[in-house]
């Protein structure tokens, strides 16, 4: 008797398993389609946002966690003077080639410092010469909101020490210049009021991209629950026909 049981669950155990891992399956599948509704939510919204009418630039809570996050890529304009003494070189790939992105902050009229990247210029740019050719004076800046990047990048941690950038971590940024009241996102330039000169830097380079592999990794899953389940079905059978 304790044979037949033993032989029963032999034929029952693996079929179950397969019949588990359907389940599993189709669950990673469902889920991964309620993501791709998510971004494909997201790239509207971000696509919206990038050709929008500028509006102000977010400040008190509006500059703050959640609130911000949700305002990535807000299309904003601001006024104010740079403190070209803060500016800094990030190192960055774009469509023109390796180089740095040139980041200098903007003190706007409530006081605040708002790092605003300027554009890119080439490989071989220095950082005294970019400080020099910083406009002086008021200065008028219409970009995208984009969020700090802490770390690094390049698979390269940031030097401050060094002074060597691989993210636009506007933090650490802030504090190796010794500034304060600086707000916790920089501004993506894409039109300058004076123009830059023709060497750079060239503004308006921003990439908006987002992954979107929701839908190939559904069908994976549903595919393999597919498979698990059409698996666990050959064995049932198999099993009973002996």
């Amino acid at each position: 008797m304790n044979q037949g049981l033993h032989v029963r669950k032999g034929r029952w155990g693996f079929p179950v398993a397969l019949l588990v891992l359907t389940v599993l399956f189709v669950a990673l599948g469902v889920w991964q389609v309620k993501r791709l509704a998510w971004k494909e939510s997201l790239i509207a919204k971000v696509e919206k946002r990038v050709d929008a009418p500028p509006v102000a630039v977010p400040d008190g809570d509006a500059a703050q966690g959640q609130a911000l996050r949700d305002r990535e890529y807000l299309r904003v304009h601001t006024t104010g003077d740079y403190v070209r003494s803060g500016t800094a070189l990030v190192r960055a790939v774009t469509d023109l080639g390796s180089g740095y992105w040139v980041l200098t902050p903007l003190r706007v009229k409530d006081g605040r410092l708002i790092y605003i990247n300027r554009g890119f210029v080439p490989v071989g740019s220095r950082l005294g010469s970019v400080q020099q050719a910083t406009p002086s004076g008021p200065v008028a800046v219409t970009g995208l909101v984009r969020l700090t990047e802490p770390g690094g990048g390049f698979l390269r941690a940031n030097d401050p020490a060094g002074d060597h950038w691989y993210s636009r971590d506007v933090t650490a940024l802030a504090a190796s210049r010794g500034l304060t009241h600086v707000a916790p996102f920089f501004i993506d330039a894409q039109e300058l009021t004076p123009a830059p000169p023709a060497a750079g830097p060239v503004p308006g380079l921003t990439v908006v991209r987002f992954p979107n592999n929701h839908l190939s990794y559904a069908l994976t899953w549903f595919a393999m629950a597919i498979l698990s389940f059409g698996l666990a079905l050959w064995m049932r059978r198999r099993h009973d026909m002996r």
